[in-house]
């Protein structure tokens, strides 16, 4: 988009001010109403992606140098930012005050200060961290959070214990070594208002998640004296457990805790030959406990029947993690031991238990045991999650004897209730970013103005409002994300949007394939977003390979196919069809084992398939991998759901799921080859 006038004035000499500038731009951005995304073709905006580049570099004598030339830019304000945050280490107080006075209420006014707080709080500025923390708007940084906390507790001189219970929730949550949740743990265990013993938890959940520095910093703060013996450890777990002498000091034996847990990610069997051996009878009961749920949860993922046997040595249940105990449940379901699967949702965390996964299977377990007493509670449960919002909520809500229908639209949108969306500047900065080609910022932008901007959020019908602007101006991604914000108002048209309506029944069915199951995978592969690309070469719409393009191309005798043709529209809903009903046939006509091909390759799905036949939706739970495991269960929701708005009639989740089991040997497999 052209800004001929503004370039002029600053060429002549009578430059506007700052505000003047950015409201032209975001007038002209605004003027183009609900028209289709504007192209990056002007200078000004290929300017802004050089500097993008540049940030990326980290070239700061770049971005300083275009900087002046992005003055009125519609997206002036992220040229700003990147410029102030390449060099923000060396930025002086005055210079950031002048940052969040010229780009009041916006985006990258917070972003800037959320950076800014952090750096405040590394180099222990408690004063200047308490002065700019009240007007923190986003308030979803957990660091932040934590050196707010700190800042507390060293002004109160104390540590409270409802303030030492957010900083053990967050510093727990957090993967990556934090300074701002470390340093505040520190000051809670000083205070005697968290133990060690949570440190020694924090060293264990990140050796599980392959963080041996955020183990070390855990473990200096338990026992620093432990230090050497935890570099000998993380140096040769093997080594260390096989040489060494036990010692009874506390810190010995959660050094030993620890090499038994990074075993069993290994080698489970390995871990579990040196629990019973040598290191059992030396351990706590909570020390074995929490290894043979790390030993339990390692069979878990691999679908070994052993997960049971090791479940079936921890003592105390709620001596696990909600992680271990999420599996000692899913490795139940599998088994059909309900009487486990009650056992490990009643030991998981008061919030976990809320989860509509297993309050679901909570009251699967209810109706189970039986008794009128029982069946109560569990419909009780299963109202308390029923509706179209997710996988759960359509199965509680066939346990109550209903199908997934139509839910009742809302009220018409209103002249100025669409106004207030398009004068929003958030929500233009952020459809013009995208429209340029900076995803990532528009997205980040658009989550801004709807979620975070105004405390709580906007109300649902600003939702319903702004999801409707993205969904005209085709940024699907962005209309089914904020329009699934709303409590109350549920908009099929915007949560389900059917774009490419008639390429997509065509290719669908001239294969025999059912339009609401493509719809359901395209919704979660790409959210019809045209130039999706994952970060392993998936492109397009259904997301497909460049080798599995070739395949299926020459499977179904498309002629003269090339891998560029993966982004034509046509050519990719022609690819991704045939190669979904492909698996599909291979995959004995189960949707849940055809979407799990589609997502991580048809051999591990060949693979998770053995074992007992069980319902789709307990296979589906016990998925290895976390991404396959949410994506089967949101492409059948999401099936489901076209089905209704496809069909107008009530449909059935489960009929759909059905049941998994291994392959009848007596019957070839139709597409042995599918990559």
């Amino acid at each position: 988009m052209q800004f001929p006038s503004i370039l002029a004035s600053r060429r002549t000499g009578s430059r506007p001010c700052i505000s003047t500038l950015a409201s032209f731009a975001l007038a002209a951005v605004l003027a183009a109403g609900l028209a289709r995304p504007v192209q990056a073709q002007s200078p000004g905006d290929d300017l802004i992606l050089q500097m993008k580049q540049a940030a990326q570099r980290g070239d700061k004598a770049r971005l300083s140098a275009l900087l002046p030339q992005a003055r009125g830019h519609a997206l002036e304000p992220w040229a700003a930012y990147w410029e102030l945050k390449a060099r923000l280490q060396e930025a002086g107080p005055q210079e950031v005050q002048d940052f969040f006075a010229r780009y009041p209420g916006t985006y990258q006014e917070d972003r800037l200060r959320n950076d800014w707080l952090l750096l405040l709080g590394q180099r222990r500025d408690w004063d200047g961290f308490a002065a700019l923390h009240p007007s923190y708007r986003m308030n979803d940084d957990p660091q932040v959070r934590c050196y707010a906390i700190l800042v507390e507790t060293l002004r109160n001189g104390e540590v409270t214990r409802a303030q030492a219970d957010e900083i053990r929730r967050n510093w727990l949550a957090q993967r990556e070594l934090d300074d701002g949740c470390l340093g505040a743990a520190e000051r809670a265990i000083g205070a005697r208002m968290m133990s060690p013993n949570e440190a020694w938890k924090k060293a264990r959940l990140s050796i599980e998640a392959n963080r041996p520095q955020a183990a070390r910093a855990a473990v200096a703060l338990a026992a620093p004296d432990a230090l050497p013996l935890f570099d000998e450890m993380n140096a040769s777990m093997a080594k260390f457990l096989t040489g060494r002498a036990f010692v009874a000091a506390k810190s010995r034996k959660e050094i030993v805790v620890l090499a038994l847990v990074k075993m069993a990610i290994a080698d489970p069997d390995m871990a579990a030959t040196q629990l019973d051996g040598k290191w059992g009878p030396m351990l706590s009961a909570e020390e074995k406990n929490w290894v043979w749920g790390a030993i339990g949860r390692q069979h878990a993922t691999r679908l070994s029947f052993s997960a049971a046997t090791a479940f079936a040595n921890v003592t105390k249940l709620t001596d696990l993690s909600d992680d271990m105990l999420a599996w000692k449940a899913r490795s139940s379901l599998r088994m059909g031991n309900w009487k486990e699967v009650d056992a490990a949702i009643n030991a998981m965390s008061e919030v976990q238990q809320q989860d509509p996964v297993w309050v679901y299977w909570k009251g699967r377990v209810l109706v189970v045991q039986g008794g009128d007493e029982r069946r109560a509670k569990a419909r009780a449960l299963f109202e308390g999650i029923a509706g179209t919002r997710g996988f759960y909520e359509l199965l509680a809500l066939e346990e109550l004897g209903q199908k997934a229908m139509v839910p009742t639209r809302p009220a018409p949108l209103t002249p100025e209730e669409k106004d207030a969306a398009r004068n929003n500047p958030g929500l233009a900065r952020g459809l013009y970013a995208i429209a340029i080609g900076l995803r990532s910022e528009g997205t980040r932008e658009w989550n801004y103005a709807t979620n975070l901007h105004d405390k709580g959020g906007m109300g649902d019908r600003e939702l319903l409002a702004a999801a409707d602007l993205a969904c005209q101006r085709e940024v699907y991604d962005r209309c089914i994300n904020t329009s699934e914000r709303t409590k109350g108002a549920i908009d099929i048209d915007q949560r389900f949007p059917m774009p490419f309506h008639d390429t997509v029944l065509r290719k669908s069915q001239d294969i025999g394939l059912d339009p609401a199951y493509v719809y359901g995978l395209i919704r979660q592969e790409s959210r019809f977003i045209m130039d999706a690309r994952s970060g392993v070469g998936a492109s397009g719409l259904m997301q497909v390979m460049p080798a599995t393009a070739r395949w299926t191309a020459n499977k179904i005798g498309l002629a003269g196919f090339t891998p560029s043709q993966i982004n034509d529209r046509e050519t990719n809903i022609t690819i991704g069809t045939n190669y979904l009903k492909l698996a599909l046939d291979d995959f004995d006509g189960s949707m849940p084992l055809a979407a799990a091909a589609y997502n991580a390759g048809p051999g591990r799905p060949r693979s998770w398939r053995n074992g007992p036949v069980i319902e789709a939706a307990i296979w589906a739970e016990n998925v290895p991998f976390t991404e396959t495991r949410d994506y089967v269960k949101k492409v059948l929701a999401n099936t489901t759901m076209y089905a209704a708005v496809i069909t107008g009639r009530p449909q059935s989740l489960k009929e759909r799921l059905g049941r998994v089991g291994p392959r009848d040997a007596a019957v070839p497999e139709p597409n042995k080859d599918l990559p």
